[in-house]
């Protein structure tokens, strides 16, 4: 998981720092030998602290890194004087980045603006010198607390690619190729399976000086949400994505299927995922021409808008774009639900009862 330049993945020992005690110490003048308590408080151990940076897109940084530990706080001293706070540690990670408890598997912190500070692991809050107890009825209190131990334990880091666009498709679709052509990133591209091995960003320039961020993920295979091939591992990165562009090859045996079989592993992954806007986008359309776009086409679901695109001619870029930025900006609802696919699946329920009625 953690091998290669691009780590989504971490697997640290992180400690806190411990609370001062706070001082049981009475003062003691040339006048006054018995001048009463001033003890101070204990110094707050350090926490450990998350930070969003928008620099980063990977926990690369962070591989070797494996045992962060904060100091510790003061101790308290006389004459009240409070200790110092322990130094806090400031972990800088990727916008998209989820801190986990290892043993729990609760989620603890999560990051998703830059500069954006979330404690982590609070240190422990420094003990109360005697002086904070010193009353009317309790002149001469002789005790003080102790520091509030440090937090310690396994914990995970778990990164999730902060993109509008996510590129949804089987290997060799031609996601790689798409992103080259539309933004500045340089992914390796080859004609064989599983080229893309880890997801790639890319930025896509459009009018007037606006663009948008879309990621190329390892392609899927069928079976991808029980952890065959690679997609069972990059499709938490789905979840982050605003809208999924599905990409199909021309060549295609069956672009219905293949869509279909597509949706399938994303909803056995997270039915959420069916709450996002789909697009879909024929690739490798130079090879077609008007009349076999136009079976393409009646063979995709209508609830989805469709495209034809080629990357080596440029052709339907454009209107590729214009529709992923009116997607992106629109306030209409996902042309595809959990509601209108559950709709689907009753009726199909309803017509399978009728003709077993009809042969019985």
């Amino acid at each position: 998981m953690e091998r290669g330049n691009f780590v989504d993945y971490i697997r640290i020992f992180a400690k806190s720092g411990k609370g001062g005690a706070g001082s049981a110490h009475f003062m003691r003048t040339k006048y006054n030998p018995e001048a009463g308590p001033d003890g101070g408080d204990g110094g707050r151990g350090g926490h450990i602290i998350l930070r969003g940076n928008s620099q980063l897109w990977t926990l690369l940084h962070l591989r070797w890194y494996k045992n962060v530990v904060a100091e510790d706080g003061g101790n308290g001293r006389d004459n009240n004087s409070t200790g110092r706070n322990g130094e806090d540690v400031i972990i800088e990670v990727p916008l998209g980045t989820q801190a986990f408890d290892e043993e729990t598997g609760d989620l603890e912190a999560e990051i998703l603006q830059d500069g954006e500070e979330v404690v982590w692991i609070s240190g422990g809050q420094g003990g109360r010198g005697n002086n904070f107890f010193r009353s009317a009825t309790n002149q001469a209190p002789d005790y003080a607390q102790p520091g509030m131990p440090s937090i310690e334990g396994w914990k995970v880091l778990e990164l999730k690619i902060l993109a509008d666009v996510g590129l949804v498709g089987f290997p060799n679709a031609g996601k790689s190729t798409l992103l080259s052509t539309i933004t500045a990133a340089r992914p390796k591209i080859a004609d064989y399976a599983f080229t893309t091995l880890t997801p790639n960003l890319g930025m896509v320039p459009y009018r007037n000086d606006r663009s948008f961020a879309i990621a190329d993920l390892p392609g899927i295979i069928e079976g991808a949400h029980e952890g065959k091939g690679l997609g069972h591992r990059f499709l938490r990165h789905i979840e982050r994505n605003s809208v999924l562009l599905f990409l199909i090859p021309a060549d295609s045996a069956d672009h219905r299927k293949d869509y279909d079989i597509l949706v399938n592993e994303l909803e056995q992954y997270n039915p959420e995922l069916l709450d996002k806007q789909f697009l879909l986008a024929i690739s490798k359309s130079d090879m077609l021409d008007d009349e076999l776009k136009e079976a393409i086409a009646a063979e995709l679901p209508a609830d989805v808008p469709v495209v034809f695109i080629s990357s080596v001619t440029q052709q339907g870029l454009s209107e590729l774009k214009d529709m992923l930025w009116q997607a992106l900006n629109s306030d209409v609802q996902p042309s595809r639900s959990r509601l209108v696919k559950e709709e689907e699946d009753e009726q199909e329920e309803e017509d399978e009862d009728f003709e077993e009625e009809e042969e019985n």
